[in-house]
């Protein structure tokens, strides 16, 4: 049982997130300055490549600047054209949407289902027409996509099947990797992420054919990358791209991350089992869900959140925690219905009504590796302490 021992009022503010740092983070990243090669692709490049491919599974990996910059490539490499249409849940971040949008593609927003908030199975083939070339899928919170009815459906239409997986990694479906069911994953390492180096991600390839052509797109279009390994006399433009490659310095931190990731996640799963067995008799009592985690899905402990009945009451739980010094916040914003969205996107047949109750009533509570027993004590007594008006 936690018990909080020290009042709210005599207690720091506790934050929504805060960056693990590991213990060799400042010696990885002093290494990597000291040894002259800043730039990417260099030594801790292939250390923390390696150690991603070791724990996912993936039949290969690069990394990339951002989770974003990896669905970007992951656009380029479907070779999209102006009006193709690209599948994916509205309750997701922008970077999904703004990564086929930018190469001409129509973003078509389905909506999720209401137990896991992932995109629902059985409405995604009612939105594919013969303009469609891939279903993108996040694993929200870490818990997978329905990913074999999504596999076959996008065998059977011969569409691309892509996981955002930048809530997942550490997460399986049956024994199996998130991240490894597509034809490709984009990672997330943000600071906010439960590994991170700041700003950082990685696109797994399990499509052994798109390996070449990725590294190119990497690598602004060039052949540099064969250069370096003596494979060509001199690099050339070849094709699209961008500067997508992070620095070594980067990648040093991330490999110390990685190194860590049994200890972070042990730490994350701890808290998120607290709230989990903490809150329920509170959630039960005020009409409150919290997270579903269907039969063969594990989680990585990425986030813990609440379903308040409304928004009215989601709006007074934050306020509430705020004042009990708890930062909590609420989620994504339906794409479908953001200017952008309206703009360059269109809805599936049947709307987003669920994601639109979800975004309403959706709160996020602090989790960190770092969080202490007595700081989840006071998270659980805040929440506790607040009742559903009704």
């Amino acid at each position: 049982m936690f018990t909080a021992a020290v009042s709210a009022t005599d207690a720091k503010p506790i934050p929504f997130n805060r960056p693990h740092v590991s213990r060799r983070e400042i010696s990885y990243i002093t290494q990597a300055v000291w040894q002259g090669f800043t730039c990417g692709d260099g030594p801790f490049t292939r250390k923390a490549t390696d150690l991603l491919k070791a724990l996912t599974g993936a039949g290969d990996a690069l990394l990339t600047t951002s989770c974003t910059h990896a669905l970007e490539m992951s656009a380029m490499l479907l070779g999209l054209r102006e009006g193709d249409e690209v599948i994916m849940p509205s309750f997701t971040f922008v970077s999904m949407a703004n990564a086929y949008a930018l190469r001409g593609a129509v973003p078509v927003f389905v909506d999720c289902r209401p137990d896991t908030l992932n995109v629902d199975e059985d409405l995604v083939e009612a939105a594919i027409t013969h303009r469609t070339r891939a279903i993108v899928v996040v694993h929200y919170a870490g818990v997978a996509c329905a990913m074999e009815k999504l596999g076959k459906l996008a065998e059977g239409h011969a569409l691309a099947l892509i996981e955002d997986n930048a809530h997942g990694l550490g997460g399986s479906l049956n024994g199996r990797s998130l991240g490894t069911f597509g034809h490709m994953a984009a990672q997330s390492f943000h600071s906010t992420k439960n590994v991170q180096c700041g700003e950082g991600g990685a696109l797994l390839l399990n499509d052994a054919g798109l390996l070449a052509r990725a590294e190119v797109i990497r690598e602004k279009g060039t052949d540099r990358g064969r250069f370096f390994r003596g494979q060509v006399d001199k690099y050339r433009w070849q094709d699209i791209g961008s500067s997508y490659l992070p620095s070594d310095t980067l990648a040093a931190q991330l490999a110390a991350q990685l190194e860590s990731f049994a200890e972070i996640q042990g730490r994350r799963h701890a808290v998120w089992d607290a709230y989990h067995e903490e809150l329920a008799g509170w959630a039960a009592a005020n009409g409150v869900r919290r997270p579903t985690i269907p039969d063969g899905c594990a989680h990585p402990a990425h986030l813990y959140y609440l379903l308040l009945p409304d928004l009215e009451n989601r709006q007074a739980l934050i306020g509430h925690l705020s004042e009990a010094g708890v930062q909590a916040t609420f989620h994504y914003h339906p794409l479908h219905a953001a200017p952008a969205g309206t703009r360059y996107g269109r809805v599936a047949p049947g709307g987003c009504p669920i994601t639109e109750e979800a975004s309403d009533r959706l709160v996020r509570l602090p989790l960190y590796a770092d969080l202490t027993e007595t700081d989840v004590a006071r998270v659980i007594d805040a929440v506790r302490a607040y009742r559903v008006c009704r």
